[in-house]
């Protein structure tokens, strides 16, 4: 694929997943992860998103940042650190074809159980929190997607759709952060060449874009439908990803 058309196709990604993540909470992770696999492999893919992550969350934190719960934020952060690095390594010794169908089938784990469990019993909020950072930590390292988890979260604790969104944004930047601090440390992706700093430029400039947008158009487009179309593009991106991934192999 000519290199303006990888550069043009991952602003695109991040514009879209910026958005959705401004109007329903979710949405960088689920759609940027698999479509980066697939243009620049699964390693620095992952990377990359972990790295829009961090832009993103902290570019919306910003805008609601009176509804965060602080609490339930240092909670889940700090548990994602037990499942973080061994996330990490996972990553720098898998090869490059297992790694892009571990990307895509967590994706898709992720979408059936989030989608599937509609009807979840009540759950203790601490123990939930702690469980869902360990797991949320994993996925996020691995695959660049802690949604998941942290919807599960909120429909097993009742979790209110505001406080939820707003506190998801800090969430998702301090693991972004924390996992691409480990995967530098650990020199994940060797094995694939870097992104051209283009690419790098252009989904930083799409989260900003897309977090001005998607504030604008916030009051146009309900949450439940702006998760739903997340859902459905994250699933078209990882179905590529394994069927790529099963491919190469």
């Amino acid at each position: 694929m000519p290199h303006v058309w990888t550069v043009a196709i991952a602003g695109v990604a991040v514009l879209v997943g910026t958005v959705l993540q401004r109007l329903s909470g979710t949405g960088v992770g689920l759609v940027v992860a698999p479509v980066l696999s697939l243009l620049i492999g699964p390693a620095h893919g992952v990377l990359v998103t972990n790295a829009v992550t961090t832009v993103s969350g902290s570019t919306l934190t910003l805008q609601a940042r009176k509804q965060v719960n602080w609490r339930r934020y240092a909670v889940i952060v700090l548990s994602a650190l037990v499942g973080l690095i061994p996330g990490a390594v996972l990553v720098a010794i898998l090869p490059s074809a297992w790694l892009q169908i571990v990307v895509g089938g967590v994706v898709l784990l992720g979408l059936g159980v989030t989608v599937g469990l509609r009807h979840l019993p009540p759950a203790p909020e601490r123990p939930t929190n702690l469980i869902t950072g360990v797991f949320g930590g994993l996925c996020n390292v691995t695959a660049g997607v802690a949604a998941a988890a942290m919807v599960i979260n909120a429909r097993l604790t009742n979790w209110a759709q505001v406080s939820y969104a707003a506190t998801m944004q800090p969430v998702f930047a301090t693991m972004g952060a924390l996992s691409v601090a480990a995967k530098l440390l650990l020199d994940v992706g060797g094995g694939e060449d870097w992104p051209s700093p283009w690419l790098a430029a252009v989904a930083i400039l799409a989260v900003f874009v897309g977090a001005w947008l998607g504030g604008r158009i916030a009051r146009y487009v309900p949450a439940p439908v702006a998760r739903r179309l997340a859902l459905v593009l994250a699933a078209l991106g990882a179905a590529a990803a394994v069927v790529r991934g099963v491919t190469t192999l």
